[in-house]
């Protein structure tokens, strides 16, 4: 059996979510929106958006999902995870799972804040925490899954609404 090489920080083509310096543009890009801005491709507003991006943080680190069962999981594993966990950039308009639709109106401070909070948590538990940890969704991830999921898809959204 070939042993392949642990993937960790030192190794990823992505900026590291788990590093204070990426998070904290991060957090500076978080703070530059306001109520007011406008997305530049999508149907959400900016508190919907901001509320679509915790929804991964909560999956992280609340019981709060419901976790797919045996057979969607196959699924999910089988085709999403990858598009999910690799450094691929996300198209736009792309579908998003049912957990992740947000159509309801938000508290743009509010969702703002807690997603400020789960970033800081990431950092302050940094990437052993998530070395081999469960997903709800695609099963044990390495830390460059774990960031490229986390990193991926918060850039994504910021780069939706021009930040």
């Amino acid at each position: 059996m070939v042993s392949l090489p642990k993937l960790t920080t030192d190794n990823m083509a992505l900026p590291t979510i788990f590093d204070k310096e990426v998070t904290a543009e991060l957090i500076r890009r978080i703070n530059s929106l306001s109520p007011g801005t406008q997305p530049q491709w999508g149907k959400m507003n900016v508190a919907q958006m901001l509320a679509h991006c915790n929804v991964t943080y909560e999956m992280a680190y609340e019981n709060k999902h419901p976790k797919p069962n045996f057979l969607m999981r196959q699924v999910l594993k089988a085709f999403v995870k990858q598009m999910v966990v690799s450094e691929t950039p996300y198209k736009r308009n792309v579908r998003t799972a049912p957990a992740f639709i947000v159509s309801d109106e938000r508290d743009f401070e509010q969702e703002k804040n807690r997603l400020i909070q789960y970033l800081n948590k990431t950092v302050e538990l940094g990437e052993n925490h998530f070395d081999r940890r469960e997903s709800l969704s695609f099963g044990k991830l390495t830390i460059a899954e774990w960031n490229n999921m986390f990193y991926k898809h918060l850039d994504h959204h910021l780069t939706q609404f021009g930040v």
